[in-house]
C-alpha cells in the first residue's frame, strides 16, 4: 500500500513574526521557513506505519513556490521514498485556499492511488484546519481527523483511528482507501 502525505512549508514556529508596515500581511522577506509541525508528525505517522510492514511506500506532496523544496528534501530526509511537487507562485491578491489545496491534492491522488492520505491536522500559519475534511468530501473517501493513534489491518483494507475528542478519545475504523489528519 501507498501513503500519500501532504507536508506545507510555512514560518518556522519559533521565529518571532512581523507584520509588514502596512498591515496587509506577515513579513516572509527574511524569514526562517520549515515544514509544518503538523505535517512533520504525519510524515513520522506514514514512516512508522511502513516500518510496520502496513505500507511499501511513502510519497511527500506540497503545493507552493519552488522555494517549498526544501520541505519536500526535510520529508525525503526523514525517510519518504518520494516526492511530488505541484509548483504554485503566490499571488497576494488570490492567495492560495485550502478549498484549492484540497482539488489539487484530490487530483494528486487519483494520479498516485494511494491507499492512504495523510494530513497535518492543521497549519500554524492559517490554523484553518480544512483542507483534510474537504479533500476526503472530494474523494469520496471516509475521514479520521484528530488522529492520535493509526493500526492498518491489510488483509481486511481497515484502518483503525483512535482520535481526540472533547472527552477524551473515540476510536473509528475506516475502509481503505481513506483520508487521516
Amino acid at each position: 500500500m501507498k501513503i500519500l502525505v501532504a507536508v506545507k512549508r510555512v514560518v518556522d514556529y519559533a521565529v518571532k513574526v512581523r507584520v509588514r508596515p502596512d498591515r496587509t500581511a506577515v513579513d516572509t522577506g527574511s524569514v526562517k521557513m520549515s515544514m509544518n509541525p503538523f505535517c512533520e508528525i504525519a510524515v513520522e505517522e506514514a514512516l512508522r506505519l511502513r516500518e510496520a510492514g502496513a505500507a511499501s511506500e511513502v510519497v511527500a506532496a506540497t503545493v507552493g513556490p519552488a522555494q517549498a523544496a526544501d520541505t519536500l528534501r526535510t520529508a525525503l530526509a526523514m525517510g519518504a521514498d518520494r516526492a511530488v511537487h505541484v509548483l504554485h507562485d503566490p499571488d497576494p491578491a488570490r492567495p492560495l485556499l485550502p478549498l484549492a489545496v484540497a482539488k489539487i491534492l484530490r487530483a494528486l491522488a487519483l494520479q498516485e492511488s494511494p491507499g492512504l492520505l495523510i494530513l497535518g491536522k492543521q497549519a500554524i500559519d492559517d490554523d484553518c484546519n480544512q483542507t483534510g475534511q474537504m479533500l476526503a468530501a472530494l474523494l469520496n473517501w471516509p475521514q479520521g481527523t484528530f488522529a492520535s493513534k493509526v493500526i492498518i489491518d491489510k488483509d481486511k483494507q481497515k484502518a483503525t483511528v483512535e482520535r481526540e475528542v472533547d472527552g477524551g478519545t473515540e476510536t473509528i475504523c475506516l475502509d481503505l482507501p481513506a483520508v487521516i489528519t
